[in-house]
């Protein structure tokens, strides 16, 4: 199965895939997470100052991760498609393109969890934005996205609450037969 987790910045999607990592469930996956330090050493701008450049790699990561069998990833399609939609550098035709390219794979993800910001405060890791206008502004991107492209989803499962609240979640939808 091809898993991801969606949503705006700081809100434990990184946490969440890695604690997922640690349990026999998902052994047989393999684990991808966020890489913005290193795209950010490389001289890709990021959040508000997104180019089509720089949002072009991450459209490529997230591809090239869909190329796999058995991925859980912390960033999805939904999640470019929505920084793109909020850059300031990007005009409005070039987002429109932009996102439907990338929404022509949507289908390809067999889940995508939306993680909801609820309760969450924002960590500074030194790269995301820690502005909270801009954390809502992602955030309502990201579920407009979700809504608009739910035909070409095959599931979207929203959650919330601890981390612990979360995999009991992600592991009812994944395996009700076994988690209830």
């Amino acid at each position: 199965m091809k898993i991801g987790f969606c949503g705006t910045m700081s809100v434990g999607k990184t946490t969440l895939v890695n604690s997922l990592k640690e349990l026999p469930d998902f052994s047989e996956y393999t684990f991808r997470t966020e890489r913005s330090k290193y795209l950010m050493s490389l001289g890709i701008p990021l959040n508000t100052d997104s180019t089509i450049k720089g949002q072009t790699v991450f459209l490529a990561e997230r591809a090239s991760e869909l190329m796999l069998e058995d991925i859980i990833t912390d960033r999805t399609l939904i999640d470019v498609m929505a920084f793109t939609k909020c850059a300031n550098s990007i005009n409005y035709l070039e987002k429109d393109l932009f996102c439907d390219l990338a929404s022509s794979m949507l289908n390809e993800y067999d889940y995508i969890f939306y993680v909801s910001p609820q309760g969450v405060r924002i960590e500074d890791n030194g790269v995301r934005e820690t502005n909270s206008s801009y954390r809502d502004l992602i955030d309502d991107t990201v579920k407009k996205l979700l809504d608009q492209y739910t035909h070409k989803i095959k599931k979207i499962i929203y959650i919330k609450g601890s981390n612990d609240e979360r995999i009991k979640m992600v592991k009812s939808a994944l395996f009700p037969n076994i988690y209830k």
